[in-house]
């Protein structure tokens, strides 16, 4: 049996991420009890419900403080009883939250007459901190819509073993902002940029003629044969450490030309060797 936990702020989506696995025939149960973890496989097994082989559940800041802290030990034991166990954690910033929240007028479940909205998503961060230090992948849902972030959710574990090992390649614009939920960023503003040849400017990465603009560049080979090469020396290393997931961003100034190019270039390499490879052209979306 395979378990994702999906955990993370209030407000970040945890709903549509649950919702989407159950989609998928996911056996998901929302806002479970830290202690129950144990017990709930305990039981999927006794009663032999073979038909049930992936689990997902939601746990939130809803538990008591000293049951968050005990998440670490609980989730050693569950994966040495021989449950393959993934741990999903949606967040977003403090704009975007506290936005939300006014939009949607909510009351978020640690704030009440004494606690302020903001005061409450600072104490969920710190209360979700034994889940979060544990997470095998983040999803930082600050610019995600409902659709997009349901996407990147089946995308990411709904169609693959959950104990298998996957990848998150995507491009970015800087002036947009930082993707915060990465392991890896690569900077390609340093090579020519398609934007300042006019009859570029409106393309995109995946476009052939940008594509062929690119490849005449030297430096644009260079840069990608050692991308390549780093990645192919690391990727199997963080594959070996037990790491079921590793997010890789690769960022230009508008997000529009050189960063594209260079993900869809490697996607189609490094898909050769990981099959379970999901790319992301952010500012196209």
């Amino acid at each position: 049996m395979s378990m994702v936990i999906i955990s993370g702020l209030s407000g970040s989506g945890k709903s549509v991420a649950l919702h989407a696995l159950e989609d998928l025939d996911f056996y998901c149960i929302d806002n479970l009890p830290v202690g129950m973890l144990t017990s709930l496989a305990e039981e999927i097994h006794e009663q032999h419900l073979s038909r049930i082989s992936n689990v997902a559940t939601c746990i939130d800041a809803r538990n008591r403080p000293d049951q968050l802290a005990r998440f670490p030990g609980i989730l050693g034991e569950l994966r040495a009883s021989g449950i393959a166990c993934k741990i999903l954690f949606l967040q977003a910033d403090d704009a975007t939250l506290l936005k939300r929240f006014s939009e949607t007028r909510r009351k978020h479940p640690l704030s009440d007459y004494e606690t302020l909205l903001a005061d409450a998503i600072t104490l969920e961060r710190e209360l979700l901190e034994p889940i979060m230090d544990n997470a095998d992948l983040f999803i930082d849902t600050s610019r995600t819509n409902v659709h997009q972030l349901r996407k990147l959710v089946m995308d990411s574990i709904g169609h693959r073993d959950a104990i298998g090992f996957s990848l998150l390649l995507r491009s970015f614009g800087y002036k947009h902002g930082l993707p915060t939920d990465v392991d890896f960023v690569f900077d390609a503003r340093c090579l020519p940029n398609p934007y300042w040849e006019p009859d570029l400017r409106s393309l995109t990465g995946l476009d052939k003629d940008v594509v062929d603009y690119l490849e005449r560049q030297s430096v644009v080979n260079d840069y990608y044969n050692q991308l390549e090469n780093f990645l192919g020396n690391w990727i199997p290393r963080f594959k070996a450490d037990n790491r079921s997931y590793l997010s890789i961003a690769i960022g230009c100034t508008g997000g529009q030309h050189r960063s594209v190019y260079l993900v869809d270039r490697l996607a189609k390499q490094i898909d050769k060797v990981y099959g379970d490879l999901v790319t992301r052209h952010r500012e196209l979306e």
